[in-house]
């Protein structure tokens, strides 16, 4: 202990006349002088307790410190270069150097990609900007929370002051928001960066269009993979070295000891702050991005622009479309990256912690104890030299190709992880592990801890895929369960939501049953890092997801031709399935980080109550009044907070919906150009006259404030339900309220992801026109209904429903189904609106009579309202819930000293059976 320390971290916040700025400035002022006086002072005399552990192999953090920092190097050097890359792609052609030929485009239509490419990107820095301030203010505030409670700890007499545990953690908790932060922002602005890229990629003809669109959305999603996982490792790591120095003591024979529970448990701090921004991240950006996708959605199957007439929400002339673009990138990018930095600071956070509570692993060494960072540092090495199946050596060349490379990807990483684990494993740990409870552990069983999560991520997520994706049955059942109607079409893809949970919760749990067993709660937390082994190549399909669904928005609005919008929305269907298996990854990542961080609470509870006492040892009964009450109360948080976040989103797509009313009834003129077709368009811009643009700012600029004044009280919510429980109602009743959030959450968390999803695509499949051919018109004369679908499954699609029509040397030939429907709209209005309604059949090739089921079509439109209810389930509730049990248990981790310093950890109320 060094009191002269704590004194000045004690001055720096003592008094009220300090304000609340000038105190956080102190109080950082004081901390980085405290641990830049580390080393120096480690290197004197000191007082060794009981806590410190002698390092007897001070060669093995040499090693760490080359292959973390050198891990790490390679990793945001991969980054840059795959950004250089991205980059050498023009917003007028193609990549320097490219042959191929490009489809041609108006000059129009290029200087429309720009103008919509930088007005996406400005709208994404406004928000980020708006976002953070209030990031930075929270950080600042809370960290004095965590400065002041934290340091309130139990010692050996009762209740004390610890201001270098409390500053310390503080100081961690600084250094991870920012670093989530920054994760974000890096993730955030590489995405607005490519979108446009990959619309112009798409350009190419034939296989050529393929493959530098897939790589262009890859590539720019590796940008954020690999930095993100580099920072996050190497600036843990270096905490964790400044923090080691400063708990060393050098004793009168000269040997290093060194406190690696003070270490561990101040380091716990930066976890914290990652999930914390997170949580904003998160349910700021889906509250933004919801808002703005409903309100494009609503805006033209709602309100239209008169006539009749539809308005597709990636019409340039829909006034939501720029901030739905804006709004892809900050829920499914920023968040998702703030969200997975959280939980891979979490699970080495957890799992360092408990391993320093093992004799076995401090006398080790420095490489047993990090070794949870080696994972992470072998998954960047794996993870960079797999991703180049993707992009070279087995390319997307046809749409097909699409979903099998992002699995091949996905695959082969966790092949070369299970293979370069083993060997780590047990190069780094001892031979022989004594954990608590759990006793003789060998380096076997953590590394079958660690694959176990690394094989469960990539089951899960291949479970996720086969109930979101429209290339399997479940999704297909719930596109054609809207032949009766919207009603139907929820109620399918409701069960569907329900039955998806099934088989990832028993993989969850078998994992759980599995590593608890084997390591205690060190294997879980392995566990976690194995699944997050991957982060790099999961990261980087993630945002390849929202990427493509902006380039087709893109390719939309600024009126590319159909060839290239085909190639984007391929793209985007494989993107909504992979932004699926990215959520049920992280959603089960953050179960197994969520149970980990349980056993690293109860471990730091356990270390300040008597050994008849511990919660290690005897375990938390169930059956207490306590327990019991606090678990069913934890398991009502996640429905609290879900109604919370979809209130909001519902409250924030009603003002954008009548937000876009306003400007079709006050904007002279903008209902006549969003009326036209491209052709029209063409025509009246030829007449020298020009067309109104809505004014997308205004959009931005309500989902925006919508978004930052709606994530206060979901936040509050989470942040304060452990530290209030733990405060008043003791340790036992916090470990029964995670228990019942974490279980809550978990599938909760699942069924809302997989049916807004399975909702999301149905939509697709739909569009696609693959419904066409399937659904019987009853004119009297209809074959029998089981001879009709036999005939539909070997024949439907817009191929089935081709009609004749006059080409231009006036002969009568097959048209496609769209163009014939255009041209129908101008000569008979009256019976495509027939048609269109489903009041008129259509003839299939094979001389059957169905429904039209295409895009703009009554089917579509049931199709579109479950597409619509499921958006705030998929893209806000769903994903937040993952943080919310991660936020919870960490919170709980940091205080748990706190909560054991009031009535010997029983809260203010006495409620729990601590010491009794």
């Amino acid at each position: 202990r060094r009191p002269g320390l704590q004194s000045r971290v004690s001055r720096s916040v003592g008094g009220s006349s300090l304000d609340m700025v000038s105190a956080h400035k102190a109080l950082a002022v004081s901390l980085l002088l405290c641990l830049l006086a580390g080393p120096t002072l480690a290197a004197s005399n000191g007082t060794v307790t009981p806590d410190h552990k002698e390092d007897l192999h001070p060669e093995a953090k040499a090693s760490a410190d080359a292959f973390i920092y050198t891990c790490g190097i390679i990793g945001v050097c991969f980054a840059g270069f795959l950004f250089f890359i991205v980059s050498r792609i023009s917003l007028r052609g193609s990549e320097s150097g490219d042959t191929e030929s490009l489809l041609s485009t108006s000059r129009a239509s290029d200087d429309e990609l720009e103008a919509i490419y930088e007005t996406i990107r400005a709208g994404a820095r406004a928000f980020l900007w708006a976002e953070y301030q209030i990031c930075f203010i929270f950080i600042a505030c809370f960290s004095l929370v965590i400065f002041a409670l934290v340091s309130h700890t139990n010692g050996p007499e009762g209740s004390t002051w610890d201001f270098d545990a409390g500053g310390l953690t503080a100081v961690t908790f600084v250094v991870g928001g920012l670093t989530s932060i920054l994760s974000g922002f890096i993730g955030m602005m590489v995405a607005v960066y490519a979108n446009a890229r990959t619309a112009v990629s798409a350009k190419k003809e034939g296989e050529a269009g393929w493959m530098a669109s897939f790589n262009a959305a890859f590539r720019a999603g590796g940008v954020m993979g690999f930095s993100l996982c580099a920072i996050s490792m190497v600036v843990l790591y270096v905490l964790a070295v400044l923090y080691r120095s400063h708990f060393s003591v050098i004793d009168d024979k000269g040997k290093t000891w060194v406190n690696y529970k003070m270490l561990f448990e101040c380091l716990a701090g930066y976890g914290l702050g990652g999930s914390a921004i997170a949580m904003f991240g998160r349910v700021g950006g889906g509250i933004f991005t919801k808002a703005a996708d409903v309100g494009a959605d609503l805006s033209g199957k709602v309100i239209g622009v008169g006539d009749g007439k539809k308005l597709d929400e990636d019409s340039p002339f829909n006034p939501a479309c720029i901030a739905d673009n804006v709004g892809d990138n900050v829920g499914d990018v920023a968040g998702m990256g703030s969200d997975l930095f959280g939980s891979f600071g979490e699970a080495s956070c957890a799992a360092m912690l408990i391993g320093a509570s093992s004799a076995a692993i401090a006398e080790a060494g420095w490489g047993a104890l990090v070794f949870p960072l080696y994972i992470s540092a072998f998954g960047i090495l794996v993870c960079l030299g797999v991703s180049f199946v993707a992009t070279d050596v087995y390319p997307v060349k046809k749409e097909e190709d699409i979903e099998n490379v992002l699995k091949v990807q996905l695959f082969l990483t966790s092949v070369g992880m299970t293979v370069v684990l083993f060997p780590l494993a047990y190069g780094a740990l001892p031979a022989s592990i004594d954990l608590g409870a759990t006793t003789g552990v060998t380096p076997l069983m953590c590394y079958v801890a660690v694959v176990s999560g690394l094989w469960g991520g990539c089951l899960i997520g291949f479970i996720t895929e086969l109930y979101t994706s429209h290339s399997y049955t479940p999704v297909r059942d719930v596109a054609l369960s809207a032949e009766t109607g919207a009603a139907t079409n929820i109620i399918y893809g409701l069960a569907l939501g329900y039955q998806s949970v099934i088989l990832p919760v028993i993989i969850i749990s078998l994992i759980m049953f599995t590593s608890v067993k084997m390591c205690g709660m060190y294997g879980v937390a392995l566990a976690a890092l194995g699944m997050l082994s991957t982060l790099a190549t999961c990261l980087a399909i993630d945002v390849y997801g929202p990427i493509s669904d902006n380039a087709g928005g893109i390719a939309e609005m600024a009126e590319l031709p159909g060839e290239v919008r085909d190639k984007t929305d391929a793209l985007d269907a494989a993107g909504n399935t992979t932004a699926a298996i990215g959520k049920g990854f992280a959603i089960g990542s953050a179960a197994l980080v969520s149970l980990a961080l349980f056993g690293a609470f109860i471990t730091r509870a356990s270390a300040a109550m008597a050994a008849d006492d511990s919660l290690v040892i005897k375990g938390v009964n169930l059956l207490t009044p306590v327990v019991f009450s606090f678990i069913i109360f934890g398991a009502m948080i996640p429905y609290w907070f879900s109604a919370l976040t979809m209130r909001s989103v519902g409250e924030a797509a009603n003002a954008m919906v009548l937000e876009i009313a306003r400007q079709f009834a006050d904007i002279q003129g903008l209902s006549d150009s969003a009326g036209m077709d491209f052709h029209e368009r063409a025509e009246h811009i030829a007449k020298g006259k020009k067309l109104v643009k809505p004014d997308y700012k205004a959009c931005i600029a309500i989902a925006t404030e919508a978004s930052l004044r709606e994530m206060i009280a979901p936040g509050v919510l989470v942040i304060l339900s452990p530290i209030l429980v733990g405060t008043f109602a003791g340790v036992e009743a916090v470990a029964g309220l995670l228990a019942g959030a974490i279980a809550s959450s978990v599938q909760l968390a699942i069924s809302m992801s997989n049916t807004g999803g399975a909702w999301d695509n149905a939509k697709k499949y739909t569009e696609k026109g693959e419904l066409n051919g399937m659904f019987q018109f009853r004119d009297g004369s209809s074959i029998p209904l089981e001879d009709f679908r036999i005939a539909a499954e070997a024949n439907h699609g817009n191929d089935a429903i081709k009609q004749y029509g006059a080409t231009k040397g006036g002969k009568q030939e097959e048209v496609d189904i769209k163009d014939w429907l255009s041209e129908l709209a101008s000569k008979d209005p009256q019976r495509y609106i027939r048609i269109l309604t489903g009041d008129e059949g259509i003839k299939t090739t094979d001389g059957r009579t169905c429904v039209y089921a295409g895009k703009k079509s009554a089917i579509h439109s049931a199709v579109v309202v479950g597409d619509t209810v499921g958006d705030p389930l998929k893209d806000t509730s769903g994903p937040a819930l993952n943080i919310v049990m991660k936020l919870m248990a960490i919170i709980s981790v940091v205080f748990a000293d706190f909560f054991m310093s009031i009535n010997g950890g029983n809260g203010l109320f006495n409620m729990g059976d601590i010491g009794a």
